[in-house]
């Protein structure tokens, strides 16, 4: 029974063969973090949906709203009800749960039944609209990093690898060593099987540069479907992790010293007529379109970046140290650059999006670089010439701070009208409000070097 295609009567079907008892209703909020509420199976069944306050997806991730500003332009200050609608393609088992528990990702509409459309979920679907209002299918494939770190309940205290089986810490890189990645198979072999359990379709299990640092791949599909993929997956290794007395974190840097985490994004275009890539003339050559979308990338991209890198922390990634993008430049085969095409056959040609932290909010960030793309296939951008040495020798093309990179995306037009203004306003404002409270905090640094030298 293919839930792609589920009705409520096969859903109940599906509940009885697993005994479900409970449902956790999920709504991602701008930060990615599962909002929600865990209803008996038989309250699920007869409401068909649930209400929360629409500010619940739109808070930092402190949990503070605005007080004032252009926030209350988009989201009354009466605090009403969005009401949720479960998307049945995406229920999936709970596997870690003690009782028989199903999650369902919901989306969110205001009374009228009109999407929400700051809702992170609603935005990724918008941008897929337009592609498919041309005749594409965006197809992406995510690979998405991640630490492994030691248990910490102090946030005063630097984050270090955790213990393996051999009894020590990780103390050098060890990028692709299986042996490495044989420290923590205990901890995998849940991962794997929870993901097995969930139907996620993970593919390559790596070991990173960073000691301790990991990487998963996913297989291409459309982003609707692996926005919510990487969505589950980060609760799940959360939560495995914590079973092995450990902690696993998407931040973009996490510890000193040790290269930052990324969410790398390849994709292409489907022509829906007719099956073929769009970034493949007939003769297997790169098409206009290709090009374009490579253009609508480097126009766009450093307006995005409060999309891509959306925290004070993810901008300690992004450092001229061959481990994370400093520019705009493209380059096939070239990881120098931020933006890279892959050789591949030309029916799996594609670009890569190098510049998005893990940190980043799946759909957000899908919606965002198929935004910048779809503009410039839309108002034909020519790239740059293409990158054929190592980018780190050429000069910062992004944005230094969080500060910076919100004033961008203020100004980018285009952009906030492909992925919508209410967004964009609610986003922005948040977001301030996050940089508000991160410039209350006096860092060890100031204290180190500025309290008797100044």
């Amino acid at each position: 029974m293919a839930r792609e295609h589920f009705t409520f009567s096969e859903l109940e079907q599906w509940l009885d063969q697993h005994r479900v008892t409970e449902i956790e209703c999920l709504v991602p909020d701008l930060t990615g973090v599962a909002r929600g509420k865990i209803l008996p199976r038989q309250k699920f069944t007869e409401d068909r949906g649930m209400r929360l306050p629409e500010a619940v997806v739109a808070m930092g991730v402190t949990g503070e709203f605005p007080t004032e500003g252009r926030y209350y332009d988009v989201i009354r200050p009466t605090d009403r009800d969005m009401h949720l609608r479960p998307d049945l393609s995406t229920v999936r088992i709970v596997p870690w749960a003690t009782d028989p528990t199903a999650q369902v990702i919901h989306d969110c509409y205001d009374r009228e039944g009109v999407r929400i459309p700051f809702a992170p979920r609603s935005v990724l679907r918008h941008v897929c609209e337009l592609y498919a209002a041309e005749g594409w299918s965006p197809v992406v494939a995510p690979e998405l990093e991640f630490y492994l770190v030691a248990r910490n309940t102090d946030p005063d205290v630097p984050l270090k690898p955790p213990v393996g089986r051999s009894g020590r810490s990780e103390t050098s890189r060890q990028a692709y060593s299986i042996d490495a990645v044989n420290e923590f198979d205990p901890l995998f072999e849940d991962v794997y099987d929870y993901c097995e359990k969930m139907e996620l379709n993970v593919d390559t299990l790596i070991h990173e540069v960073g000691a301790g640092q990991m990487e998963i791949n996913f297989f291409h599909a459309h982003p609707l479907g692996l926005a919510d993929e990487v969505f589950m997956f980060k609760r799940t290794v959360r939560e495995a992790a914590l079973r092995h007395d450990m902690f696993a974190t998407f931040m973009a840097k996490p510890i000193a010293g040790e290269p930052g985490s990324a969410m790398h994004v390849h994709q292409s275009v489907i022509d829906q007529a007719t099956g073929r890539n769009l970034f493949s003339n007939e003769d297997g050559s790169p098409s206009d379109e290709f090009h374009w979308f490579i253009g609508g990338l480097q126009k766009y991209v450093p307006a995005a970046m409060a999309l891509f890198a959306p925290y004070v922390n993810s901008y300690r990634r992004l450092v001229r140290s061959n481990a994370a993008p400093i520019n705009i430049q493209w380059g096939t085969d070239n990881r120098t650059v931020g933006i890279r095409s892959p050789v591949a056959e030309p029916n799996a040609r594609r670009v890569e999006n190098r510049v998005i932290g893990a940190d980043a909010n799946p759909y957000v960030a899908l919606a965002a670089t198929l935004a910048c793309g779809y503009l410039g296939i839309k108002n034909r951008i020519q790239p740059s010439p293409e990158c054929k040495g190592d980018a780190y020798l050429g000069d910062f093309q992004l944005p230094r701070s969080l500060g910076e990179a919100l004033a961008l995306l203020r100004e980018a037009d285009d952009l906030t009208e492909v992925l919508g203004a209410p967004f964009v306003t609610v986003y922005t404002e948040v977001k301030e409000i996050e940089y508000a409270e991160f410039m209350k905090v006096i860092s060890p640094w100031e204290r180190e070097h500025l309290l008797l030298h100044v």
